[in-house]
């Protein structure tokens, strides 16, 4: 099956597309936000500890990780159209399992499955992009995205915050499991293939590692990606505990906590949105240079003032600062980064997710080692990667 736009490019992106592939790009968002603010609740109820809990979030985000890795390849080699479907109803599957685990570890494993579906998603969204478009276009449609994307933490905390008022952390799953079907229903109807036949390549598991080697050793792409990886694990970091510390360092509510997330993600949008417009007059590298150092400058502030106790509204101001930096560093982290990778967009996609994703995932738990009612690992955590980020950026090629 294919369309027009498979065969000779459009000029712009129409707001269908725009839609549909939002709404994939929102997996990561919904599957991690919408239940945080119900994580303390949930360690209650399931008797485990912070970090035990927040493992739940590492085997998420590991699954959507790994899920990018398979799929990209796959998706270059297949079509992107087949494998978006396998995975969105994968995606329903797991996420109703997830409302029906008795203890801890089971959900851990479910939720690991979630995740793996859900990547699929993610990584095809940005293939379909670089199918499409290039260049500033390109890193236009990535602000587009991210903004629709950042819309999912602004509302996933809020309704799960209001689901924690007429059921427990189990309705929420379920509430996922439903947002599944509209997605699978855009999927089918708005979503044609993008990949022609003559232009998919396969070649198996070894020339997909072989791709894999060479895009991580290739200067048009890697340093773009770490910068990319690291700035995400920052927010990640954010994600993972501040609704432990919120709620139970400085004793806001879980409708509390979810305004404030919901306030940091507004300030997200804005930026992302801004750098959409100045995007082709400065080019991605050079606005994901400023990234960086926002976020690292937002990072270093979180620890300064988790470490010194300097109050709520302090550590408000620096998130936010944090976000706001990310919302320049995602969309042209991911546009630099893929500029130079018209062969392997599936792959480079897949990669970019492996490192966004997967580097969140082993340092979420870090975030709890101190316990629940602790904010300076989170402080540490955030710092570290903003600080490597902007190490990483000499390296950059295009200014």
């Amino acid at each position: 099956m294919s369309v027009a736009a498979a065969v000779e490019a459009p000029s712009k992106p129409r707001l269908s597309l725009i839609v549909v592939l939002g709404a994939l790009s929102s997996f990561g968002p919904l599957s991690l936000d919408m239940y945080l603010p119900s994580l303390p609740s949930l360690t209650r109820d399931l008797h485990t500890s912070a970090s035990a809990a927040q493992l739940t979030l590492t085997s998420c985000v590991l699954g959507i990780a790994l899920g990018q890795l398979v799929a990209g390849p796959v998706s270059d080699a297949l079509g992107r159209r087949r494998p978006l479907l396998a995975g969105l109803i994968g995606y329903m599957v797991a996420s109703l399992a997830c409302a029906f685990m008795p203890s801890i570890w089971p959900l851990i494993v479910v939720r690991f499955i979630q995740g793996l579906a859900g990547g699929v998603g993610i990584v095809i969204a940005r293939a379909v992009v670089r199918d499409l478009f290039s260049g500033a276009t390109a890193a236009r449609l990535f602000s587009t995205l991210m903004m629709i994307t950042g819309v999912a933490p602004v509302l996933a905390p809020l309704i799960g915050a209001q689901v924690l008022r007429v059921s427990s952390w189990r309705g929420v799953f379920v509430l996922l499991g439903a947002i599944g079907l509209p997605m699978l229903l855009m999927a089918v109807f708005g979503l044609r293939e993008t990949l022609p036949e003559q232009q998919r390549h396969g070649g198996g598991l070894v020339q997909t590692l072989r791709t894999f080697r060479r895009l991580m050793g290739d200067r048009e792409f890697a340093p773009y990606a770490l910068a990319f990886s690291l700035s995400f694990s920052a927010m990640f970091a954010y994600i993972a505990g501040s609704s432990y510390v919120l709620e139970n360092v400085f004793h806001t509510s879980p409708q509390v906590f979810s305004v404030v997330f919901a306030v940091n993600s507004v300030g997200f949008m804005t930026v992302t949105q801004a750098g959409g417009r100045v995007v082709e007059r400065f080019g991605p590298a050079a606005l994901l240079r400023w990234g960086v150092l926002l976020v690292a400058t937002g990072s270093v502030a979180v620890l300064a003032v988790t470490a010194g106790g300097a109050g709520l509204w302090p550590l408000l101001v620096a998130l936010m600062l944090m976000m706001m930096g990310n919302g320049l560093a995602m969309p042209n982290g991911v546009a630099a980064a893929m500029m130079g990778q018209p062969s392997a967009l599936g792959a480079a996609s897949a990669l970019l997710g492996l490192g966004q994703f997967g580097t969140g995932a082993l340092l979420a738990p870090l975030v709890g080692v101190a316990g629940a009612h602790n904010a300076l690992p989170m402080g540490i955590v955030m710092a570290a990667c903003g600080v490597a980020a902007v190490a990483v950026t000499p390296g950059f090629r295009r200014r």
